[in-house]
């Protein structure tokens, strides 16, 4: 048998009582979403490809990166009576467990759709916002290292909610393997077309169109690092969801949860990749040994086991602070995609939580339950962006216009604060367009 030194997780221990402790956190959290010059060259240089050749650059670099052999774009097309028959072709256990997940996705985000509206002044003038969903939308579903039935209902669900008119999916197929589940839920949640294309190559097609990929308003979905680096060039061209960055949980353990609850937790985001980010933070250093303890026992019985250590030993870390005061000025530092509130009463936290992706309350409430079908959506800010970003909803899928209808005596009325302040502007043009209704 091995030495126990040998098998334990070399976790990175911090305290808010050290010196040195915020320039650690600060190497800690450093992550750049994007990747340097080389990355960047080799996406563009796809981009431009399919920008200008179409379907004949889509199939040449699908072949290439997935190691097909495909000839024609219908070899990479797939048809809604497909997606059903992977439907009918699960077992049943599998498709129930898809329709609940589906129903709970679709009731949560009935509940974001809002509502245009107007109000009238008293000279008659009408001022309001329309809100209209967008025609098209894309969603890119990762196939590399795991399949995500979840990520398609996550994605396209809120889609169908927000009355987008066409939704359509890629998918890469490496080596041509399709997963039967992701195009189960695909015909769940509404999608229209699916092609079976990924990387920096779909996003192009989906962004500005090929002779069979249409064009899409607004892409959404992780990716690998040439997904995100592919987004980031086309936006613009079209709107985004965000460049997503690895999996994080922050977990807060006030000492009073089982260690082996809180150890799972961790290694449920940490077997994402090798990049993604487990950290505890609690004010109980027994506890806080006790959940190491039960880390270090319940790796070697894992699937990844080999994902989850370097997870945890390059990027994972188990915080001391003084109480709950600091714990709180962590999470807002942090503002993790993930925050695990496993302690007495966490309602009464949040007043003070401003910077979250998702907040998952009480010791019963695993983040694994929000990943598949809680309701909530699971595409959410990473890398500190929950400091201005949201978690994917209706609203990314819906725009708004302005609606302004000028009574005869509210245009006069406006006229002549307009026409100041256009003269001020030295827009002659602009004060003369609004004098001329101004009522003498």
């Amino acid at each position: 048998m091995a030495d126990k030194a040998s098998v334990d997780v070399a976790l990175t221990h911090l305290s808010t009582a050290d010196a040195n402790f915020e320039a650690s956190l600060n190497r800690l959290l450093a992550w750049e979403g994007v990747s340097g010059a080389e990355v960047q060259r080799r996406v563009d240089d796809i981009i431009n490809a399919v920008r200008t050749r179409g379907d004949e650059a889509l199939i040449e670099t699908t072949n290439r990166f997935d190691r097909l052999a495909v000839t024609h774009m219908g070899e990479l097309t797939l048809s809604k009576e497909r997606l059903r028959q992977a439907f009918d072709g699960l077992p049943q256990e599998q498709r129930d467990a898809l329709a609940h997940a589906a129903e709970r996705i679709r009731t949560y985000h009935e509940y974001q759709k809002p509502q245009s509206w107007h109000y009238t002044e008293s000279d008659g003038t009408v001022l309001g916002q329309q809100i209209i969903p967008l025609d098209r939308a894309g969603i890119y579903v990762p196939g590399g290292k795991a399949a995500y039935p979840s990520s398609v209902l996550m994605n396209a669900i809120p889609a169908q909610v927000a009355g987008v008119r066409e939704i359509v999916m890629v998918v890469p197929t490496p080596d041509g393997m399709l997963n039967e589940l992701v195009l189960a839920a695909a015909h769940l949640a509404g999608v229209d077309q699916v092609f079976t294309v990924g990387g920096a190559q779909a996003v192009a097609a989906l962004a500005y169109g090929t002779q069979t990929v249409p064009r899409v308003d607004k892409i959404v979905g992780p990716g690998n690092i040439y997904v995100a680096t592919a987004k980031r060039a086309v936006f613009g061209q079209v709107g985004i969801d965000m460049i997503a960055g690895p999996s994080e949980i922050l977990v807060i353990t006030d000492g009073g949860t089982e260690p082996d609850w809180l150890a799972m937790d961790l290694f449920s985001q940490a077997e994402h990749d090798e990049d993604a980010q487990a950290i505890l933070v609690g004010w109980e250093q027994a506890h806080i040994d006790a959940v190491e303890e039960a880390i270090n026992r319940l790796l070697p019985g894992m699937e990844r086991e080999a994902i989850i250590r370097q997870s945890l030993a390059s990027r994972g870390a188990l915080i001391l602070c003084q109480d709950r005061a600091e714990a709180v000025e962590l999470i807002n530092r942090i503002a993790p995609e993930h925050l695990e509130l496993s302690v007495a009463e966490p309602e009464r936290w949040l007043v003070d939580i401003r910077h979250a992706g998702a907040i998952f309350l009480g010791r019963h409430t695993a983040e694994a339950l929000g990943d598949y079908c809680a309701g909530p959506n699971h595409v959410l800010p990473t890398s500190g962006t929950a400091r201005f970003s949201s978690p994917l909803g209706v609203y990314d899928f819906q725009k708004r216009s302005s609606i302004i209808q000028c009574s005869a005596q509210g245009a006069s009325t406006l006229g002549r604060t307009a026409s100041v302040l256009a003269r001020g502007e030295s827009l002659t043009a602009h004060a003369r367009s609004a004098e001329n209704r101004i009522i003498s």
